[in-house]
């Protein structure tokens, strides 16, 4: 089901064959999770002059989101208290993590906390509270909390559509502060359109091992570097219809086949006609 891989900056990752793509990028999976998610998030600032922060990391795989975050928190304010609500299919790629001692990348005594977490789905020590909660995120995503920061991090909207339609975006929407931010990998014209269509503005993420720059977004536009030229029009093209699950339980199939169905009805500018308009430029 998973496999071993070595990344480029020294830290190990999963490749998982049933999706047919690495947990991260193979150009470093710890940074990327400090480049990607930590840092866009401004959590390293918002430590400095906060006594606590609660982090939503929506498919905690790893842990090395949660991990990177940890870190660059307590470096700032030891004594700022960090409350992570893990969200997470089931518990094999966490313990296998833990079994493999890949978290020890990072210093004490983060490993010990969230092998801890791996295996008892929960902690509570001084300036640290965990929840990793198993199941399809759909379901499990708690109701009536509000966090400073959201770590979106499932595979990719191609392989798993069903967590970047626009309703469960629209659930986490309703999670984050009025001040939040959430972090993702993806650039995909679909996710950006849903997370603007839940009420969201966007920006760009550092562009860190990989072609494209992550995405960034918040109530605000404040702190987010605007899209690019050629990214704003990507979304005035047939890629930027997002995925739809109304009632939350469709299967990816069901997802696809109904996005399929609506960019063929769409009147909207081919994006193959945006790809080459811009190769030409």
């Amino acid at each position: 089901m998973i496999s071993l891989q070595l990344t480029g900056d020294g830290s190990y990752t999963f490749y998982s064959k049933q999706f047919s793509q690495a947990f991260h990028s193979i150009s470093g999976a710890k940074q990327e999770a400090q480049k990607k998610f930590v840092e866009p998030c401004l959590l390293t600032e918002k430590a400095v002059s906060s006594s606590s922060l609660k982090i939503l990391d929506v498919c905690y795989g790893l842990g090395y989101n949660s991990a990177a975050a940890i870190e660059a928190i307590w470096l700032a304010n030891s004594h700022c208290h960090i409350d992570i609500i893990a969200l997470e299919l089931e518990d094999i790629v966490p313990k296998s993590a833990i079994s493999y001692q890949l978290l020890d990348i990072w210093s004490q005594p983060i490993p010990v906390l969230l092998s801890q977490l791996a295996n008892q789905y929960t902690i509570t020590v001084d300036y640290l509270a965990g929840r990793l909660i198993l199941g399809d995120a759909r379901i499990t995503l708690p109701e009536n909390i509000q966090v400073d920061a959201i770590f979106l991090d499932p595979f990719s909207p191609t392989k798993c559509p069903q967590l970047w339609t626009v309703e469960f975006l629209g659930k986490l929407a309703q999670c984050l502060k009025k001040d939040g931010l959430l972090a993702t990998y993806s650039c995909a014209a679909s996710v950006r359109s849903a997370l603007m269509e839940v009420g969201l503005a966007i920006g760009q993420a550092p562009n860190v091992g990989r072609r494209s720059p992550g995405t960034i977004a918040s109530y605000s536009n404040h702190n987010l570097v605007p899209l690019s030229l050629q990214e704003q029009e990507h979304l005035k093209t047939k890629a930027a219809i997002p995925y739809r699950d109304p009632f939350l339980r469709d299967s990816s199939e069901e997802i696809e086949t109904r996005r399929a169905l609506e960019q063929k009805q769409s009147d909207l500018e081919p994006s193959s006609h945006w790809k080459k308009r811009w190769q030409r430029s």
